[in-house]
């Protein structure tokens, strides 16, 4: 059988997730996979580099290492960078003057850290001064560790999920850290003011400081950084400056190879960028003006994508997606989903605040259907909101009953352990009575920790709870 060339190019979960969906379609013996990887490791979840910055191992937030690629007969490139694809010729052009023909192409290259334009940041040679630091791979995080030394001083630029894991891990190593947030709520994209409240106090719980509603507007220091000048005329001494302040998609490539560019790569409803055989998926995509930096709506294009690929579908269409995001940020449980502020004065607001608990949860309704919620503190019910949200079901009269129990999903009785791949306790509990006795084993059989990876610590602690004595409850 004459098997289809098909190129991947970016190595982040987006590829991931292509690859298993096209496994599990039985695709993959059609097709003859490169994948090309710009960092020099296998697959890791870079929402985890936390662990890296404070002093884990890069085993513990890998997700496919360097020797599962040929395990299922892919071939990996990594510490690769594509210059461009030649969609005349079917060619992958890489920096280091290789050559590689392909029938089918996809750009899944992610995003690049932003750095913002700062008085001072750069030194002559054009580069970030010494303590400066941009924070996206396990390299940056690494570097980071590497500098920070106990009772010094951070700050830390942006209040988002990456800068306040990484604030967490700093302060766990001794630094005194400062968060500087632009605007008033950390975590402005996943919940409202009142939730942000709620986990500004927690983040300050743990130490860290948050300067908010202000901006850095320039670097004192010449050979290195010594403070930063922030938009309000104050100055906060620094030694360690990282840059956590947003993403930009990856398009560099793309452009190069004469695809039609926007905010990211433009794709249809199958994914299919202005050049035919050619497709983008994730971080880099931007699909009817949207471009999306959140892992469900990923991986809910990479399914698309493996039914276009593998032919399991030809009527299957991608139609954008409803943002679903779920959350450990800095220990604080944060989940949001649909709408996190009313959009009409029709739109009916629930709220249920705990000041003792730390807890925060709001349903935002329409039409007696949820549109809409963000809870802090306590997350437990969102899988089961999430799906009252997708089906559109009619909410129970008492509104409260969809958050103290899951309403008709009944999550409590047994939780969904895994958000990515949607793996609930009991299946877990299964394949552990069954022999699986380590995560790959478990991740293998149930696809749970495969995903993102945020459910591996508690895969992990099922394995001890239930797993005979001699179990080895290793990665490997």
């Amino acid at each position: 059988m004459i098997k289809t060339r098909l190129a991947v190019i970016g190595n982040g979960l987006a590829t991931g997730r292509l690859l298993d969906e096209l496994m599990r379609r039985g695709a993959v013996s059609r097709f003859e996979i490169q994948v090309f990887g710009e960092e020099p490791h296998g697959l890791y979840n870079r929402i985890l580099i936390g662990r890296i910055l404070g002093g884990g191992t890069q085993d513990e937030i890998t997700l496919k290492p360097t020797s599962w690629y040929a395990e299922n007969d892919i071939t990996f490139h990594p510490g690769v960078l594509v210059d461009r694809v030649d969609p005349a010729r079917r060619v992958v052009e890489t920096a280091d003057g290789e050559v590689h023909p392909y029938d089918v192409a996809v750009f899944a290259t992610g995003s690049r850290a932003f750095i913002p334009p700062m008085d001072g940041l750069r030194g002559a040679d054009g580069k970030p001064k010494p303590g400066i630091f941009a924070y996206r791979t396990i390299d940056d995080g690494r570097r980071i560790r590497d500098h920070a030394q106990a009772g010094g001083r951070a700050i830390v630029l942006g209040g988002g999920l990456l800068g306040l894991e990484a604030a967490k891990s700093l302060v766990d190593l001794g630094v005194h850290v400062t968060v500087v947030q632009p605007s008033e709520t950390l975590m402005e994209q996943q919940v409202d003011a009142l939730g942000g409240q709620f986990l500004r106090r927690a983040i300050e719980r743990l130490g860290i400081e948050i300067a908010s509603g202000v901006g850095a507007a320039g670097v004192v220091g010449d050979d290195r950084i010594e403070a930063i000048k922030l938009s309000d005329g104050r100055s906060l001494p620094a030694d360690l400056l990282v840059l956590a302040c947003g993403i930009r998609p990856r398009v560099d490539a793309a452009a190069a190879s004469g695809l039609k560019i926007n905010r990211g790569i433009l794709v249809d409803d199958r994914l299919g960028t202005s050049e035919p055989g050619v497709y983008a998926v994730g971080e880099c995509a931007e699909h009817d003006g949207q471009v999306y930096g959140i892992v469900e709506p990923i991986y809910e294009q990479c399914a698309v994508l493996a039914d276009v690929l593998a032919g399991t579908d030809p009527k299957i269409r991608y139609r954008g997606s409803k943002s679903y995001t779920r959350l450990k940020v800095a220990g604080v449980g944060v989940a949001s989903m649909g709408l996190i502020r009313p959009a009409t004065d029709a739109d009916e607001v629930i709220q249920i605040i705990e000041e003792r608990t730390g807890t925060y949860r709001k349903l935002i309704v329409r039409d007696d259907r949820l549109v809409g919620a963000v809870l802090v503190g306590e997350t437990g019910c969102s899988p089961d909101l999430a799906r009252w949200l997708d089906r559109g079901d009619p909410l129970p009269v008492n509104r409260v009953d969809v958050l103290c129990s899951g309403g008709a999903f009944a999550a409590s009785a047994d939780p969904e352990i895994c958000n990515c791949h949607h793996v609930r306790e009991s299946t877990l509990v299964a394949a552990i009575h069954d022999g699986r006795t380590n995560l790959n084993q478990i991740g293998q059989t149930t696809r749970a920790g495969t995903g993102c990876g945020s459910c591996r610590g508690q895969i992990a602690h099922l394995l001890t709870v239930h797993a005979k004595p001699a179990a080895v409850l290793s990665e490997a």
